[in-house]
């Protein structure tokens, strides 16, 4: 058994607060952005425009991973409490929601220069593994998306919230969503799938929506909402649709290549 009792501020500079959540983001986003350059981005012009591409990526991430906790998890609250929306501070950001920023994102981005838009959403669904890696780190250390009363060996009393024995889920989903989804992405990439734009991105969303899906029976469900349809959480039920849609993209995918 494990005590949590971190504080969710990594540092401070005078008054200005730098927290662990803010640290994480940076990180991933960082890591990603060199490994991109470094290994994953073979063609050159790709290289080129990705440095402009990343500002629609953060913005899609940020906007994306807002509105759709807004929406998914938040709206009655938000609904009657509008200026809090852009109080992104306060904390609510939603992984789905960040990942159809990303879309928007990279479509609006590849228009430009008439790109195929999955081109750049494969290279960031190969290290977007990275950046939840260190998010469910930061959201371990911030005793938030917590797991369920359990009496397993490892598990964890997070004193911010109560003094019972819990799932450290969010460490589950580092592993999983993090190191293991890496390794599998790694493994479809060595088998030259990302020379089929959207392969890539369609394994993310089929991999990460099951182990999502899986790992959200360990955690505590959202304190507003409980559980919904057929007593799964609003988390499962996305992770269900993108599921399908992972899917529907696989095999699309598949069946254009054996055409051409």
């Amino acid at each position: 058994m494990f005590t949590n009792n971190f504080d969710p501020v990594a540092f401070q500079i005078l008054s200005f607060e730098v927290r662990w959540y803010s640290l994480a983001y940076i990180v991933g986003i960082l890591l990603g952005w060199i490994l991109s350059k470094k290994i994953f981005i073979q063609k050159s012009y790709l290289k080129e425009k990705f440095d402009d591409y990343i500002t629609y990526l953060i913005l899609g991430i940020i906007i994306g991973g807002r509105l759709g906790y807004v929406i998914f998890y938040n709206f009655d609250y938000y609904l009657n409490n509008l200026t809090d929306i852009y109080k992104i501070w306060e904390g609510g950001m939603s992984f789905h929601g960040g990942v159809i920023g990303i879309i928007v994102a990279s479509i609006l981005y590849s228009k430009k220069y008439n790109h195929n838009p999955f081109i750049y959403m494969d290279i960031v669904a190969l290290v977007a593994p990275i950046g939840i890696f260190f998010g469910r780190l930061a959201n371990f250390i911030n005793s938030e998306l917590y797991g369920k009363i359990t009496n397993v060996p490892w598990s964890v009393i997070f004193v911010q919230i109560d003094d019972l024995t819990r799932h450290p889920s969010q460490l589950y989903e580092a592993f999983f969503e993090g190191i293991i989804l890496f390794v599998i992405l790694i493994y479809f990439k060595k088998k030259n799938f990302l020379n089929i734009p959207g392969m890539i991105s369609a394994l993310f969303l089929i991999f990460y929506s099951i182990f999502r899906f899986s790992l959200e029976f360990f955690r505590a469900p959202d304190q507003q909402l409980g559980y919904l349809i057929l007593n799964l959480t609003m988390g499962q039920i996305i992770s269900l649709l993108f599921f399908l849609i992972g899917i529907y993209l696989f095999f699309l995918k598949n069946e254009n290549t054996q055409e051409n």
